[in-house]
């Protein structure tokens, strides 16, 4: 099958038959009708590891924006926040759905983002940090959908092609998120007195946790390039990228993560056979 036909069937449309949580609607398996086989060759171990990853900061980065709801400034950027995290749940139910196929156990997506305890998580540690100021979560999605994006366009020539086929519909998507918050960015950076001064603060809070970025994944030049352009354009300073916050060890957690978790997987732990 090729990488083509992968992107379409993925990009289709799902229908309701098949009931489940999937995010509060029903789904069929978002892999329906893709082959799912893996290539020889390819570390099963490896991709599984890598799609779980992502699709962990994806889903807590999505539930992290959802608390924006009738709290960001203006309508339409409340619209737009919302958008861009259900972009996100789409990237960690395919991601997730790919790693039921790989990983040997035949778990389904819910199975992921519901039934694991934070110490299972492979998120990295800005995702699941408290939204704060309206400036942090700016700072924070500029950030996280430039390093995304430079992972996914190197993704979208993975030896697995379902894992290419995400990829490249996901970097659509990111590059609009990275758009979204850079012109934020520039906005407030360029604004007033205070909006600059919030802004620059958010930029010191966030730099702490480039390092892990890097060390999962090193995309430091594409990273470094986006921030300095949008800090120049804003009048800002970039901070220093310093060593991670208490350990040097990747995919550790910050106390955060478990009350997010609680909140999101509450009703789903709940009701565990439940489907609507």
């Amino acid at each position: 099958m090729s990488d083509d036909h992968v992107y379409m069937t993925l990009a289709e449309g799902h229908d309701d038959s098949d009931a489940r949580w999937a995010f509060g609607t029903g789904f069929e398996d978002p892999l329906h009708g893709v082959d799912t086989s893996v290539p020889a060759g390819v570390d099963r171990e490896a991709l599984a590891a890598c799609c779980l990853a992502l699709g962990d900061d994806a889903l807590v980065s999505a539930q992290r924006l959802a608390e924006w709801t009738t709290r960001a400034p203006e309508l339409e950027e409340e619209v737009a926040l919302a958008n861009i995290g259900l972009d996100l749940l789409g990237q960690a139910r395919l991601l997730y759905a790919r790693v039921g196929q790989v990983d040997g156990t035949g778990r389904t997506e819910d199975a992921y983002a519901y039934f694991r305890d934070a110490a299972d998580f492979r998120n990295v540690r800005l995702a699941e940090l408290p939204n704060g100021d309206f400036a942090f979560s700016v700072v924070r999605l500029l950030v996280l959908s430039s390093w995304r994006l430079a992972h996914f366009e190197r993704l979208t020539a993975a030896a697995d092609p379902v894992l290419a086929a995400i990829a490249a519909k996901g970097v659509k998507e990111l590059a609009y998120h990275r758009q979204w918050a850079a012109e934020w960015a520039v906005r407030l950076g360029d604004g007033t007195e205070e909006s600059h001064r919030r802004m620059q603060i958010a930029m010191s809070g966030a730099a702490p946790y480039l390092s892990e970025l890097f060390a999962v994944h090193d995309a430091r030049d594409e990273v470094v390039a986006v921030l300095k352009q949008v800090c120049e354009t804003a009048g800002l300073g970039l901070p220093m990228i310093g060593p991670l916050p208490g350990s040097g060890v990747t995919r550790a957690h910050t106390k955060h993560l478990a009350p997010l978790l609680e909140e999101l997987q509450s009703l789903a732990r709940a009701h565990p056979d439940a489907t609507w």
